[in-house]
């Protein structure tokens, strides 16, 4: 076959006018993936920002401006789905991954200085010889005190790669030199498991309060103490835990439940069902188990009450959960921030969904639930516990639980509202009690050189000189006059325990607390009574 050349021109010509035509229809700023899309969602927020970069009349954050165009995005799903900004992602990765790489102190600003409140059990700076008290006033030649220093510039100063170390410049009272220590940085837990221990001869107490990733493990160390020490029934405190990973979850309800029960299951957006089943590794299974949940207990605090409820497993004891029944990954954004991106939906063994009804995304009726339940009464009285007929469900021996908005306990406790008096609640937020004790600690730290964790929990009382000078200096600092006439019991409570936190941690400081606590004391009397767990179990509603 010839070709006739006269075409030549004709064909060149066609093929730059496609050229053109194409070329018009690209945009090559784009990455090669975008190359070929014209007019797309993504590209009209690129373009945006670019115009606000380059053209705005003034100068402009964009990268303010992005956050805020994601929240609002995410504002629109719903309100579980939430953006972490770079600055936050450390914080929050740390938090959930149940450990950091530090020094090992617990510290507060005191008068402008870094004040050490305890050293972290087996931490660098235990193991170096860091005591309550001491004052960190150089780290590797650099003075940390002074107004200008935040608590961010401080710990991002003594935090660094695991192994390195740090030259630390100390005061501490008594002697007449400053102190030198050198500390090798390593992993410092976080601790979710607060407290572990025996309320009875046979019932063991532990409460969580969060999942992590190390919170499994952490339980399962305390799990065997409480079993070694003679526990056959076993108080699970989920109260206030917000929850965390939805994998956690499933491996503490393993302990409880028998190989090949059905712990949850989830449903994407597609219908893709997943189910989680128990093993043969529970080493709890012929105990008994009552799970203490409240209002804000929620996600998988939830997954655990509702598993264990619907498989006729334990008694939950306490007042409805919070209400979350969502399910999200995390995912990176790229610019070392994340999105935790509601992805599923969980169902408990019966198939209920625990989740509450929520409108138009991420909106403030959603988050005043509390005082709407407040309001109604329902913190009171059950009676007034917002329940749907079309939401029953039955367990296997044929118990009513409901879907539609948390977990209804079997056993219903009441809030203590002398326990949650807002005054209260108030100081502890703005850490008054904390640092009143801190400076009273301060004074003479060898008053409680001798005295061990036991005999302290058993002798020592808070004296009401104590609870008039909190009083006092609270209206200091304040400027008002509060009195504490109307409780001052619970205030020696909370000040005992808050002295106990920073002698000897925090499981003594929970014995405190637990101290005449309603839902503690209802579930050591139904331990008491082992006909009425069985009774509680088969009960149909």
């Amino acid at each position: 076959m010839t070709f006739d050349k006269k075409y030549i021109p004709l064909i060149v010509g066609a093929a730059i006018a496609a050229g053109v035509f194409i070329g018009g229809k690209l945009n090559f700023k784009d990455t090669s993936d975008r190359l070929f899309t014209s007019n797309s969602k993504k590209d009209k927020l690129n373009r945006l920002i670019d115009y606000i970069d380059y053209e705005y009349v003034d100068e402009v954050n964009t990268d303010s401006i992005v956050d805020v165009t994601v929240n609002g995005i995410l504002d629109n799903l719903d309100p579980h789905s939430t953006y972490i900004p770079k600055s936050e992602l450390e914080r929050v990765t740390n938090n959930m991954k149940g450990d950091f790489v530090g020094l090992g102190v617990n510290f507060y600003t005191y008068m402008d200085t870094i004040t050490v409140i305890r050293t972290i059990e087996d931490g660098p700076s235990e193991k170096a010889g860091i005591k309550a008290g001491d004052r960190i006033l150089m780290a590797d030649g650099d003075s940390i005190f002074g107004k200008e220093w935040s608590n961010k510039d401080i710990v991002a100063k003594l935090r660094g790669e695991k192994g390195s170390k740090v030259d630390l410049k100390i005061f501490r009272k008594g002697e007449d030199q400053l102190l030198d220590f050198r500390i090798k940085r390593d992993v410092v837990p976080i601790k979710s498991v607060d407290a572990a221990y025996m309320l009875t001869a046979k019932l063991g107490y532990i409460k969580i309060n969060r999942f992590a990733e190390s919170t499994y493990k952490e339980f399962k160390t305390a799990l065997d103490k409480l079993q070694d020490q003679g526990a056959t029934q076993l108080a699970l405190d989920l109260r206030d835990n917000p929850g965390g990973f939805l994998g956690i979850a499933e491996q503490i309800v393993d302990e409880f439940l028998e190989d090949d029960k059905l712990i949850l299951f989830t449903k994407n957006k597609t219908g893709k069902i997943e189910k989680s089943y128990a093993t043969n590794r529970g080493d709890f299974e012929d105990g008994e188990v009552y799970i203490l949940i409240n209002e804000s207990s929620a996600s998988a605090s939830e997954i655990v009450a509702g598993a264990l409820q619907d498989n006729d497993k334990g008694i939950i004891v306490g007042r409805r959960s919070y209400g979350k029944g969502l399910v999200q990954r995390e995912m990176s954004l790229g610019d070392g921030s994340a999105v935790r991106l509601t992805v599923s939906r969980y169902y408990t063994p019966t198939g209920r969904s625990i989740q509450r009804p929520y409108n138009n995304g991420n909106n403030n009726d959603y988050y005043n639930d509390y005082n709407k339940r407040l309001r109604s009464g329902e913190f009171e009285n059950e009676a007034y516990i917002q329940i749907a007929d079309s939401l029953k469900f039955k367990t296997p021996k044929g118990k009513v639980v409901y879907g539609g908005g948390g977990i209804i306990p079997d056993i219903f406790v009441p809030l203590n509202t002398n326990h949650q008096n807002e005054t209260l609640n108030y100081l502890k937020r703005r850490e008054y009690i904390s640092n009143f004790v801190f400076n009273e600690l301060d004074k003479d730290r060898s008053v409680y050189e001798d005295v061990d964790a036991s005999d302290f929990v058993a002798n020592f009382e808070v004296s009401d000189d104590i609870v008039v000078k909190f009083q006092d200096y609270v209206n200091l600092k304040e400027r008002t006059n509060i009195t504490f006439v109307a409780y001052y019991n619970q205030m020696r409570r909370l000040i005992k325990s808050e002295l106990a936190e920073q002698l000897y941690g925090s499981n003594v400081a929970e014995q405190i607390l637990n101290e005449n606590d309603d839902i503690i004391e209802e579930v050591i009397l139904l331990s008491q009574d082992e006909a009425n767990f069985e009774v509680e179990i088969s009960e149909d509603n």
